[in-house]
């Protein structure tokens, strides 16, 4: 196992699998109450290792719990400092002192499609950090992941609220540009792609990557070719200072905002002078819970209320990690699956729902998995984490957030 593994080990049952053990119970399995095989990473955290017997072969899963009644327990988003920027799970932990993390949301890993396009890092979902939203969701026909689950969506997250409590909702975009010429929505904010037709706002949380890339694709053909008919506008201090035929690229300052609009935007855009006085308003919230997230990343459901979501894929394995909690949102579990040789045909997503269960997750949530996939620690008495699983690329892969654990008075 990993360094961290070797060390925080506990007492497994090793299963010789079969198809005719998918589904089957855990073994090892430590009871989602508190586990006597669990070993303690922090006060409220606790790190165990178990095998799970899956239709393609044995998978070895690393699994964190976390118990969010603890006063001296904290989760929140691990990210770069900025949207479109990436880091190893490692090194984002490290950087804000969290006792352990895994890896987020699914993100724009490639530009292929797209030749000469930069590819963003930026991730699919909205996120929220310590209360202040960074990013809302590209349309669905953009994502990258595997296919959606039947009624779910990009903007389906999982967080932590003000209240301590995780929960599943969505989190939608409620904005608007103001000018001496009437009001019209804001469409996307800090997000590589934006709505056909719409217009959006990029801040300084979304650093100085080239913004093109908002304006490729379509709603539902995230290939199709990138817009022809885009504006930019910069907006200072609440006036237009300047204008561009393309979105352009680079950092922006704190009292900045850049509108990028395309088609039906990028003409509402153009009727914009400079000096003119322009108003730009952008909030994310939750479309059910009334208690603002203090923390959220993207992903997609696979189970609620212990009832499986209809229709998950039960016949891609792969490397994953996931999310889930019970009690009420009061005591959240984190699995990563292990990446070595061994392990490396994974779990489907319908597998991985019942391990959830298993573990005692009442609700769960899937987060970017293969080689994305990374679990890390800090053992006691060290300075920094270590990372607990194999990471099926070799190497830690760089990635735009995750979620982290933080434990201190």
């Amino acid at each position: 196992m990993t360094r961290l593994g070797r060390r925080f080990r506990t007492a497994l049952t090793v299963i010789t699998a079969s198809g005719a053990l998918a589904g089957a119970a855990l073994t090892g399995a430590a009871p989602a109450s508190g586990a006597e095989e669990a070993t303690r990473v922090a006060p409220g955290v606790t790190y165990t290792e178990l095998d799970i017997p899956a239709a393609k072969g044995v998978a070895h899963a690393h699994v964190l719990n976390v118990d969010l009644r603890n006063p001296h327990v904290r989760v929140d988003l691990l990210y770069p400092g900025k949207v479109a920027s990436r880091a190893p799970v490692s090194r984002l932990a490290d950087s804000r002192g969290a006792v352990a993390g895994v890896n987020g949301d699914f993100f724009n890993i490639t530009e292929t499609q797209h030749p000469g396009v930069e590819a963003t890092g930026a991730t699919v979902g909205p996120a929220i950090a310590s209360g202040h939203g960074l990013k809302a969701a590209v349309p669905d026909g953009q994502r990258f992941g595997p296919a959606l689950p039947p009624g779910t969506s990009t903007e389906d997250v999982f967080g932590v609220g003000v209240d301590r409590r995780a929960r599943l909702d969505g989190v939608v975009l409620d904005g608007s540009v103001r000018s001496a010429d009437g009001t019209w929505p804001l469409g996307g904010f800090n997000q590589y792609a934006l709505p056909v037709g719409s217009v959006g706002a990029f801040t300084g949380d979304w650093g100085g990557v080239s913004r093109v890339r908002a304006t490729c694709g379509t709603d539902t053909d995230r290939a199709a070719p990138c817009s022809t008919d885009t504006y930019e506008v910069t907006v200072r201090r609440g006036r237009v200072v300047s204008t561009a035929d393309t979105p352009g690229s680079g950092t922006i300052a704190r009292d900045t905002t850049v509108l990028v609009g395309r088609e039906a935007g990028a003409r509402e855009l153009r009727r914009l002078s400079v000096g003119e006085r322009v108003g730009v308003r952008h909030r994310l919230v939750a479309k059910s819970s009334r208690v603002p997230y203090r923390f959220a990343v993207g992903g997609y459901p696979m189970m609620t209320d212990g009832v499986p979501l209809p229709g998950l894929d039960d016949r891609t394995s792969a490397v994953r990690t996931a999310v889930g909690f019970s009690d009420h949102g009061h005591r959240m579990q984190l699995l990563a699956l292990d990446g070595a040789p061994e392990f490396r045909a994974g779990l489907t997503i319908a597998e991985v729902t019942r391990a959830m269960g298993r573990l005692g997750s009442e609700d769960a949530f899937s987060l970017d998995g293969g080689g994305s996939t990374t679990m890390v620690a800090r053992r006691a008495g060290a300075d920094a984490v270590s990372v607990l699983n194999h990471p099926s690329g070799g190497a830690e892969r760089p990635v735009p957030n995750g979620i982290g654990v933080f434990s201190g008075p």
